[in-house]
């Protein structure tokens, strides 16, 4: 580990969780936001994809997430 990630780390422990969790979802934007354009989209269709296998895993069908949407819409 390098003097620059025990800083980091020194500095963390004294945050809060909610504070850490706060850092945590910086870094990842900040990972993101230096990715370029290619990289963005091939995560984003690997997510979309594990996200779609899950779902035939459960047995989840579109008219489920669609009446899910409506719900929510709805305040329900």
């Amino acid at each position: 580990m390098t003097a620059f990630e025990t800083t980091i780390l020194r500095e963390l422990a004294d945050l809060s969780e909610q504070r850490r969790a706060e850092v945590l979802a910086y870094i990842r934007f900040l990972k993101i936001g230096l990715a370029d354009e290619k990289n963005v989209r091939v995560r984003f269709v690997s997510a979309l994809e594990e996200a779609r296998a899950e779902a035939r895993k459960r047995k989840i069908t579109q008219k489920d997430i669609d009446e899910e949407i409506k719900a929510v819409r709805a305040g329900k």
